[in-house]
């Protein structure tokens, strides 16, 4: 063990363990969520990181040798980050052990990435962990900074990364629909409106309907990107650059720039950027509108393919797994549910960021930590959920298009697209001698015009334009 000191006391550290006192203190008072913080974040902060070493380095506040020790360090870091992002947790995990529930504001992951940071760099230098007189976590990692513009800026570049990635699974989606669209061009059903029997539609037209719902949800977040561009690096406590060099404020965007491949922009009013977060509350709007695209389309896949046989049966979905312990044979739209669960949560989330956000108070907002983790979690969420509906879901559904055609035909709401053909009185008459005897429609139909089904299919599939298979 080493022992490691603060303002506090002293505390036992392990020896080999890569974070320090501050880090373990914060472990020690928060509970465990069970969660951690999220990759992207901890490669962001990492990010930032650098920016903050290599403009301090340029203003020769921070010697060459830290410097290139600390560069070092990060750089290795960033890459078990990386292994993080793509095979989940990683041993990047035993570093940042700090729980996303946690107080200050982000503190306790500042200063979990400072320490680790720090130590990682006096290995580079072949020097003991806890050798703080070499490599201070504080005075030379954290050197020119807060957490409280470390923390926003990583969290919006964490943001536009994940916000990019989850544009493209909605593109990705988008275009498993519209094969779907032009798969089912010709295939004529029985539209519905509040659960009721309505007009003639194609099934094509319904999933076309589908697809052009999540293209505008792909403009929308491509649109809200540029709400998190600005960003209050530089501005340190509360943005008024205390403790930090004019130069600093004056590169360190520019920097950050460079290294994260992002349009990042120093905000115009640093004061603002510090403890304003509304920006995510208006993001996050247009992600849970992404969300409620996929529970409408989730809960409309569901009641097409109900029964099969004892519903309405319409589509039938790729079977994923047995569905029941006691109903052989059964098959549940476990991927939908799954989709449809995952909606709520970024749903809830939601409500839980405004009410986070609102709570912050003068010049900083306190409850950052769970506001970024619920933010990043939803736009991870949304993105893994848009691709197992794509693969697993959508394109494996079939039509039963003997289904369609036989709710259709057996549908009085036929009747008002027949009227062009027979007239209004004539389809009026026939409805009511169908009601008066208790029959379908297209019985009396039949008998009083002399059409046939083919026939009547024809007519149908005129009237809203298109040619049936």
């Amino acid at each position: 063990m080493r022992i490691e000191k603060d303002s506090i006391g002293s505390l036992e550290i392990p020896t080999d363990a890569y974070y320090g006192i501050h880090t373990l203190r914060a472990s020690k008072n928060f509970v465990s969520s069970g969660e951690k913080i999220h990759p992207v974040l901890i490669k962001s902060y990492l990010l930032v990181k650098k920016s903050t070493a290599i403009t301090n380095n340029k203003i020769k506040i921070l010697d060459e040798e830290k410097f290139k020790s600390i560069d070092s360090a990060i750089d290795s870091l960033i890459v078990e980050t990386e292994q993080a992002i793509e095979n989940g947790y990683h041993s990047i995990y035993t570093k940042i052990i700090v729980d996303p529930l946690q107080g200050g504001a982000g503190t306790s992951l500042n200063m979990n990435i400072n320490e680790v940071i720090a130590n990682t760099a006096l290995k580079v230098m072949g020097k003991e962990f806890g050798s703080y007189d070499i490599i201070h976590p504080i005075d030379d990692v954290n050197l020119s900074q807060s957490t409280n513009d470390t923390y926003p800026t990583a969290f919006k570049v964490a943001s536009i990364y994940l916000l990019k990635e989850l544009q493209d699974s909605f593109a990705y989606l988008q275009r498993s629909l519209q094969n779907k669209e032009e798969q089912f061009k010709g295939i004529l059903k029985l539209g519905r409106t509040q659960f009721q029997d309505a007009v003639p539609v194609t099934l094509g037209q319904e999933f076309g309907a589908y697809a052009q719902a999540f293209a505008r949800d792909r403009w929308r977040l491509y649109n809200a990107e540029e709400r998190l561009r600005s960003v209050n690096l530089g501005g340190t406590a509360i943005g008024n650059s205390i403790n930090a060099d004019r130069r600093y404020v004056l590169e360190i965007n520019n920097v950050l720039r460079k290294l994260t491949g992002l349009p990042i922009a120093k905000g115009e009013d640093l004061i603002d950027a510090t403890q304003n977060l509304d920006m995510f509350v208006e993001v996050h709007g247009i992600v849970k509108a992404g969300a409620t695209s996929i529970l409408k389309m989730c809960n409309d896949l569901r009641f097409m393919s109900s029964g099969p046989t004892g519903g309405i049966g319409e589509i039938n979905l790729p079977e994923m797994q047995a569905g029941s312990s006691i109903m052989p044979g059964k098959v549940n739209p476990v991927i939908l549910e799954q989709g449809i669960q995952a909606a709520e949560l970024v749903k809830g989330h939601d409500s839980m960021i405004s009410n986070l956000v609102a709570a912050g108070h003068l010049e900083l907002n306190a409850f950052l930590p769970m506001i970024s983790h619920l933010f990043l979690k939803s736009l991870s969420i949304l993105k893994q959920i848009n691709i197992t509906l794509s693969d697993k879901c959508i394109l494996g559904i079939s039509a039963n298009k003997d289904r369609c055609r036989e709710n259709l035909i057996s549908s009085n709401a036929i009747a008002a697209a027949l009227i062009p053909e027979f007239g209004y009185d004539e389809i009026d008459r026939i409805a009511k001698v169908s009601l008066a005897n208790g029959s379908r429609f297209i019985d009396e139909l039949m008998k009083s015009t002399k059409i046939t089904e083919k026939e009547l299919v024809n007519i149908l599939s005129r009237e809203i334009g298109i040619e049936i298979e």
